[in-house]
C-alpha cells in the first residue's frame, strides 16, 4: 500500500495530451522525471490525474500520446492502486481483462496475456526484469500492460504482451513525507514510508521503504517482506539529467501450491487445507536492482537517453505439493529449487523529431546489449513414511528431507539488439513502421555437449492511425515476436531444444481510441494472435519431435478509464477471448480450447467522492469458466467477486480507508498451475488503513 498522497504528486507535469496538436492548447517545457523514453521537452496541457493516463511512450520509445499508438495499452495508476489498497502485482492484475493468473507454483508472478503464459515478460522502467519472484509495488508509480506481440520494442518473448512497472522518481517540485499503515482481518499488516525532497537546485532525492507481514485464510500461510528503494535525480545542465535508482527487496513466505482436483473440479470442502509441509514449504528471494539513466537534449528536436541496469536475484523455494486425490487419500510429491541470477543490461535510444515538407517525422534508432548468468539446481525430496496420506482437514504429512540432485544448470546468455522505427504524421493519417534485429546466444555450460544455440531474428512492426478528429483515432497494426526453444527463463538447454527453430508470434489488431475529454479515455479493439513453431510429436514417427504446433487466439477488448463525472473515477473493462490449438500436438489435438483462457472477463472499479471528505469505492470481477490445464480434464468454475471501499479525509494531513474484499463471500478459484495446484480465492475480508502526510 502506498501512503504518499498520489493526488498531490500524480504526474502533475508529465502528461502527454491527446490534443497535443491543437493550437488552442499551450505548449510548455517540462522535465518528465517519471517517463522512461521521453526527451525532456514534451507537450502538456495541464494536470491529468486519477485513473486515466495518456502517455503512450512505452509502446514506441518516443514521445507519443496514447491515442496515436496502434496497440492496446492498459494502465493501473498510483491513484487506483491506493484506492484498492493493493501492494502486490498479481492482485493489481486481477482487475485487468485479458490477463488471467497462474498460481506461479506459490512462489512467483506468472500470467497469461491473451492466452500466452509467461514468467518472464516483466519490465521495470522499460528494462527486462525476468527472474521468477513476487513483485511488490511500494516504489511503483503505475503499471502498464501492453497487449500483443511486439519484439521491436521489447525483444524476445512478450508473445501475448508485456507488463511494465514505472518506478517512482525523485522530483524537484515538492518536499513530502508520507507515512502509512494498514492491517487486515487475517492479521496481515504493512508499514511504508515515501519521502521526497529537493536537496538543492540540481539534486532531488526520494526514498521508499515498506515492511509487510502476510497472512490469509489458508492454514499455515504466513511470511514477510522488506523493501527499500532510494533514488536521486541530478540536473547536469539545462539539457541533461541523470537518474540513479537502487532497490533492495527481501521476501520470505510459505510456498502454497493450492488444492488438488476431484471429479473434474477443484476438491470441494478443503479450501483452507494446506497440502504441504508447514516446516518445509518455504520460498525466499533477495533482489538487488541498480539503474542509471542519462537523458540529454542535443537540440529541441534531437534527444538521447542511455540506461544501464544490474540485477542480482537469489531465489530458493522448497515445496511439498499435491499430485492427486481419490477423495479418500491424497498423494504428495515435491522438490527444492535454487536459482542465482545476475543480469547486465545496457540500452541507448536516439530520437529525432522534425518535419519534412509539412509531414511530421519521429525517428527512433536504438541498441540494447545484455548478459545473463544463471546457476540453478533442483533436488527431489524424501518422505519419512508414505507419500500417500489420508485426506482430512489438517493433513498428517510425514517429515520431509531434501533428496538427491535431479537437475543442475549453469547457463550464460548474451544478446545484442538494434532497431529503427519511423513515425510519419500526415495530419489525418499517421504511419508507424520499424524493424529490430536480435542476436540471441545461449550456452548451457553443464550440458554433456556444452549445448549452444545462436538465433538471429528480424522482427517487424507496421501500423496506421486514422485521426478524423484530434481526440479520435482508428488504427490497424501488425507485429511479431519470437521465443527461442528453451522456455522463457533460459536456465538450461537440452540437446533437442538446441536444434529447434524459435517459436513465433504474429499479432494483427484493429481498434478505436476516443478521448471525449482529457480526463477520460475509451478504447476498443479486435485482434488475432497466432503462435507457431511450438513443439509437437510427429504422428508418423512416435517419439520424434517436429515443429508443427500452432495455436490461435481471437478476441475483442473494450475499456473506459478516467473521470466519468466530476466526482466519479472509474476503470471499466471487458474482454472476449476465443483460443484453440489449430494443429495436433503431443499434448492435445487440433480444436482443443487453450487452458486458463476464460472466454469472458469483466473488471470494474469505481470511486465516487460523495463530499470533499468522504468517498466510496466499488469493484466487481467476473471471470468465465476455464480449463486448469491443456488436458481439459478439470474446469475452474466461473465466478463474480465484489469489492467495496470507504475513504475519509480527516484533514489535509490524515486520511483513513477501509477495503472489503469479496463482499458477498463468494467461493471461487481464480487461478491454477495444472490440474492439482488450484488456488482458492480469499473469503470475505477487510483491510483498514491510515495515511499521514507530514
Amino acid at each position: 500500500m502506498k501512503f504518499l498522497s498520489s493526488r498531490s504528486t500524480f504526474l502533475t507535469s508529465a502528461a502527454l495530451t491527446v490534443f497535443a496538436h491543437s493550437p488552442a492548447l499551450a505548449t510548455v517545457a517540462v522535465a518528465p522525471e517519471d517517463r522512461d523514453y521521453l526527451p525532456t521537452t514534451i507537450v502538456v496541457t495541464g494536470e491529468i490525474e486519477g485513473y486515466v493516463e495518456d502517455d503512450g511512450s512505452t509502446g514506441t520509445k518516443t514521445p507519443t500520446p496514447l491515442i496515436e499508438v496502434p496497440q492496446t495499452i492498459t494502465f493501473i495508476t498510483d491513484d487506483q492502486l491506493d484506492d484498492q489498497a493493493i501492494t502486490q502485482l498479481a492482485d493489481a492484475l486481477r482487475y485487468v481483462p485479458g490477463i488471467s493468473l497462474d498460481t506461479g507454483e506459490g512462489h512467483r508472478d506468472q500470467v497469461y496475456i491473451r492466452g500466452q503464459a509467461s514468467t518472464a515478460d516483466f519490465y521495470l522502467d522499460g528494462l527486462r526484469d525476468d527472474a521468477q519472484y513476487y513483485r511488490p509495488l511500494y516504489n511503483v508509480e503505475r503499471i502498464e500492460i501492453l497487449k500483443g506481440a511486439n519484439a521491436l520494442i521489447f525483444g524476445r518473448g512478450g508473445g501475448g504482451g508485456v507488463i511494465n512497472r514505472v518506478s517512482k522518481k525523485a522530483e524537484f517540485d515538492n518536499a513530502d513525507v508520507g507515512l502509512g499503515a494498514s492491517v487486515d482481518s487475517f492479521g496481515a499488516f504493512d508499514l511504508s514510508i515515501d519521502a521526497n525532497t529537493p536537496l538543492n537546485d540540481n539534486i532531488a532525492g526520494r526514498i521508499n521503504v515498506a515492511y509487510e507481514e502476510f497472512d490469509n485464510a489458508r492454514d499455515f500461510y504466513d511470511g514477510r517482506f522488506f523493501g527499500i528503494s532510494p533514488t536521486l535525480t541530478f540536473r547536469l545542465g539545462d539539457r541533461t539529467q541523470l537518474t540513479a535508482h537502487y532497490t533492495y527487496d527481501n521476501d520470505r513466505r510459505v510456498t502454497d501450491r493450492g488444492i488438488p482436483s476431484l471429479d473434474q473440479a477443484p476438491l470441494a470442502g478443503y479450501d483452507k487445507t494446506f497440502f504441504g509441509s508447514a516446516d518445509f514449504n518455504l520460498a525466499t528471494n533477495v533482489a538487488h536492482i541498480a539503474k542509471l539513466r542519462l537523458d540529454h537534449e542535443f537540440t529541441d528536436e534531437l534527444t538521447l537517453n542511455v540506461s544501464g541496469q544490474y540485477a542480482d536475484y537469489d531465489k530458493y523455494y522448497g515445496n511439498v505439493v499435491p499430485t492427486g486425490t481419490d477423495g479418500t487419500n491424497v498423494t504428495l510429491g515435491g522438490y527444492t529449487s535454487n536459482t542465482d541470477r545476475q543480469n547486465w543490461i545496457g540500452q541507448a535510444n536516439l530520437v529525432w523529431d522534425t518535419q519534412f515538407g509539412g509531414v511530421g517525422s519521429t525517428t527512433l534508432a536504438g541498441v540494447e546489449v545484455s548478459t545473463q548468468d544463471t546457476v540453478a539446481s533442483r533436488n527431489g525430496i524424501e518422505f519419512d513414511g508414505s507419500s500417500t496420506v489420508t485426506l482430512q482437514r489438517v493433513l498428517d504429512v510425514p517429515n520431509v528431507s531434501v533428496g538427491a540432485l535431479t537437475r543442475a544448470s549453469n547457463s550464460t546468455l548474451d544478446t545484442f539488439s538494434a532497431y529503427v522505427q519511423e513515425q510519419l504524421d500526415f495530419g489525418l493519417v499517421e504511419l508507424i513502421g520499424g524493424i529490430r534485429y536480435d542476436r540471441f546466444d545461449l550456452t548451457d555450460l553443464l550440458s554433456a555437449t556444452r549445448n549452444n544455440r545462436v538465433d538471429e531474428k528480424w522482427s517487424p512492426r507496421f501500423g496506421a492511425v486514422l485521426k478524423p478528429a484530434q481526440n479520435l483515432s482508428i488504427y490497424a497494426s501488425y507485429s511479431t515476436s519470437f521465443l527461442p526453444q528453451s522456455g522463457d527463463q533460459f536456465s538450461s538447454l537440452s540437446d533437442l531444444d538446441a536444434t529447434l527453430e524459435p517459436e513465433k508470434f504474429e499479432n494483427i489488431e484493429a481498434g478505436i481510441k476516443w478521448a471525449p475529454r482529457p480526463q477520460l479515455f475509451a478504447t476498443a479493439a479486435v485482434f488475432q494472435l497466432e503462435r507457431s513453431n511450438t513443439t509437437a510429436e510427429d504422428p508418423l514417427n512416435p517419439g520424434f519431435i517436429v515443429l508443427t504446433g500452432k495455436s490461435r487466439v481471437r478476441g475483442f477488448e473494450a475499456s473506459i478509464a478516467g473521470e466519468i463525472l466530476p466526482s466519479w473515477q472509474a476503470n471499466l473493462g471487458y474482454t472476449y477471448l476465443d483460443g484453440e490449438i489449430i494443429s495436433d500436438t503431443e499434448s492435445a489435438v487440433a480444436g482443443t480450447r487453450l487452458h486458463q483462457l476464460p472466454k469472458h472477463q469483466i473488471a470494474l472499479w469505481n470511486r465516487v467522492d460523495l463530499t470533499e471528505s468522504f468517498g466510496i469505492g466499488l469493484g466487481a470481477i467476473y471471470q468465465d469458466e476455464q480449463f486448469a490445464s491443456i488436458s481439459g480434464d478439470v474446469v475452474l468454475p466461473d465466478y463474480v467477486r465484489f469489492d467495496l471501499a470507504g475513504y475519509w479525509d480527516v484533514n489535509d494531513r490524515i486520511s483513513m480507508q477501509v477495503n472489503i474484499e469479496n463482499l458477498l463471500d463468494e467461493n471461487y478459484y481464480p487461478s491454477a498451475h495444472g490440474n492439482n495446484n488450484i488456488q482458492p480465492g480469499n473469503p470475505l475480508s477487510a483491510t483498514v488503513g491510515v495515511k499521514l502526510k507530514l
